[in-house]
C-alpha cells in the first residue's frame, strides 16, 4: 500500500484548505491558520493567476488528498463512475465515501483518514465477520463493519471515540457498542459527502479527467 511521506501541512497550504490529515490537531495546531495564503516553497508568497487547467487540477488534487487516494486508484474509481447511468461526478464522490478507511473514520473509530487506514491495514477491523486489512475496499449496502474484540483493537477505537467523534452520516447506523459495530444502510449520495469537502466542484474534475 502506497503512502505519502511528505509533510501533510504543506498539502493543506497548497490546496488552500484544511484536509484534516492530522485529525483533531488540525483544529488547534494548524499551519494553514498561521500562514494563510502562503503556498509551500521558496516562492510561496507569490500568487500566480491560475489557468483553467490549473483550477481544474486543484479541485482534483483536493479530492484525492482529502480521501488519501493516488492517481492510479482515482483513475479506477473514475472509470467505475463513468459506467454508471447516474451523474458521473456524484457517483465518483459516492465511491470515495464507500471506501472502508473513510467509513471507519466517519464512524469515529479513528481521528483521521490516515489513522483509519492504519487501523484497517493493521487488522483491527472486520467486514461481515471476516478479517479485512484492505483500506480501499468499497463497501455496499448491508455490509457490517466491526472492531475486533481484542484489547488492543478496542483501546485504539475507544481513544478515538473519547476525543470528539464526527456526526454519524445517514447511510450508517451503529448496531452494537461492545465491541463497536455498524452497518451500511444504503449507498451514500452527494448529500452524504463529508461537509469539509462538500464544496468541491466535481464537474471541473470530470472535465479535467475526460481530456
Amino acid at each position: 500500500m502506497g503512502r505519502n511521506l511528505d509533510p501533510v501541512c504543506k498539502l493543506c497550504r497548497r490546496e488552500g484548505m484544511k484536509l484534516f490529515l492530522k485529525g483533531t490537531k488540525c483544529d488547534t495546531k494548524c499551519t494553514l491558520d498561521r500562514r494563510q495564503g502562503v503556498l509551500p516553497g521558496m516562492h510561496g508568497y507569490r500568487r500566480p493567476k491560475l489557468s483553467e487547467y490549473a483550477v481544474r487540477l486543484r479541485e482534483k488534487q483536493k479530492l484525492k488528498r482529502f480521501y488519501g487516494v493516488f492517481e492510479r486508484q482515482f483513475r479506477r474509481y473514475f472509470a467505475l463512475a463513468t459506467r454508471s447511468p447516474a451523474n458521473t461526478g456524484e457517483v465518483l464522490l459516492a465511491i470515495m465515501e464507500r471506501r472502508l478507511d473513510n467509513i471507519v473514520h466517519r464512524l469515529g473509530w479513528a481521528s483521521s483518514r490516515p489513522a483509519a487506514r492504519q487501523l484497517v491495514s493493521h487488522g483491527h477491523v472486520q467486514v461481515n465477520g471476516k478479517h479485512c486489512n484492505i483500506p480501499s475496499m468499497l463497501l455496499k449496502q448491508g455490509d457490517v463493519i466491526a472492531v475486533k474484540s481484542r484489547p488492543r483493537s478496542l483501546q485504539y477505537v475507544k481513544l478515538a471515540l473519547a476525543e470528539s467523534p464526527p456526526p454519524l452520516p445517514e447511510y450508517l447506523e451503529m448496531t452494537a457498542t461492545e465491541p463497536p459495530q455498524a452497518r451500511v444502510t444504503r449507498v451514500p449520495t452527494r448529500g452524504d459527502v463529508d461537509s469539509r469537502i462538500a464544496e468541491v466542484r466535481e464537474q471541473l474534475i470530470i472535465e479535467l479527467t475526460n481530456r
